[in-house]
């Protein structure tokens, strides 16, 4: 752990989306003195969306990265700053602050802090991935399913989140295929119901037993096709890297215009861990939820969680923005109850002063 701490904060923000983004202009209207830290990934999920068209406020739509960029310049112009930079360890102090450390050394005392860290949504490594996400392949069917509409569309998974992308997308796509490495699914019956009524219907196609090992396309022109393996027993990619069993995989080009992954997310959490904070079973940030204030709360005094860090379920840039306001809300009222208990850290920056 570093000794150098580089400055102290009332309020430090884990994150800079939508969630963080909200949560600072709102911090630092109430004069909460806020430090974003941008993590490893900028801007959050949004920045790999070309097109946004379901943010309240622009009927002609914005792209992801500009919707940002005018968020954070919202942010500074009421005073919130942000560092480049990776959290590494968040921890409790005796006195009640926490101590916030980054990758590169530096250190940060704060009065609260705000975890918008978000989800990383799961990939699949393969060729083409990098080039062409957010120019045909995407981890979002509700953010981006309306560019392709009358497109052919290929959705990867197995579980809730791929019969619910592929149902979704029905609206949409001239056909719905779902690749699945196994001959059964992992999703919950009513979704598996749901889904086999679409397939009668010829609204989707169930590729099973079957893997993407190749995405084929351009920046400019989007996806034209991707390479699939297909073997009956399941699980083809591990078998096309067993030489005995190699040749029984059937590798084959498959034309679509879209592509969506639907393999899960992982809640960034793991700078948390220190803390002893609670998650789920699938490590989401647990927090006091429910109809009146604090609803942001973590078990741990001072924390509050907001965005897809929070949220496995709607995870859209709309909600991830009320739930950073409603964090920045619940985090101001825990300050002012502190700093009229005198309990602030004797770093902090005086609020009356700052407003002068």
């Amino acid at each position: 752990m570093t000794d150098d701490i580089v400055d102290h904060r009332r309020l430090i923000i884990a994150g800079t989306g939508i969630a963080g983004l909200s949560a600072a202009i709102y911090a630092a209207r109430s004069n909460n003195d806020p430090l974003l830290i941008e993590g490893d990934e900028p801007g959050g999920q949004l920045t790999l969306t070309t097109d946004v068209e379901n943010y309240p406020g622009f009927p002609e739509g914005i792209s992801g990265p500009q919707l940002i960029n005018n968020m954070k310049e919202q942010a500074k112009k009421f005073g919130a700053e942000t560092r480049n930079g990776i959290i590494e360890d968040v921890s409790k102090e005796p006195a009640g602050h926490f101590r916030v450390e980054l990758t590169n050394g530096d250190g940060y005392t704060a009065d609260a802090v705000i975890a918008a860290s978000g989800a990383s949504a799961r990939t699949l490594g393969v060729p083409g991935e990098d080039e062409l996400m957010g120019y045909g392949l995407s981890t979002c069917a509700t953010c981006d399913g309306a560019f392709f509409r009358g497109e052919d569309m290929l959705v990867v998974g197995g579980g809730d989140a791929a019969m619910e992308e592929a149902n979704f997308l029905t609206k949409f796509a001239d056909t719905v295929y779902i690749a699945h490495r196994r001959e059964e699914f992992r999703a919950e019956d009513v979704w598996i119901d749901r889904t086999m009524e679409k397939v009668e219907d010829g609204e989707i196609e169930l590729l099973l037993n079957t893997e993407l090992t190749e995405i084929h396309g351009t920046p400019e022109d989007g996806i034209d096709r991707v390479t699939l393996v297909e073997h009956p027993d399941g699980h083809p990619k591990e078998k096309l890297e067993d030489p005995t069993t190699a040749d029984e995989v059937d590798e084959y080009a498959f034309d679509v215009g879209a592509v969506f992954f639907a393999i899960g997310h992982t809640p960034n959490t793991d700078f948390l861990e220190g803390l002893g904070i609670e998650t789920d079973d699938d490590g989401y940030l647990v927090t006091e939820g429910g109809r009146g204030g604090n609803q942001t709360a973590t078990g741990v005094a001072g924390l509050f969680g907001a965005g897809d860090v929070v949220d496995f379920h709607y995870q859209q840039a709309a909600t991830a923005g009320g739930m950073g306001v409603k964090a920045a809300l619940d985090a101001d009222e825990y300050l002012t109850e502190r700093e009229r208990a005198g309990e602030l850290y004797e770093g902090a920056v005086d609020a009356a002063a700052a407003d002068d």
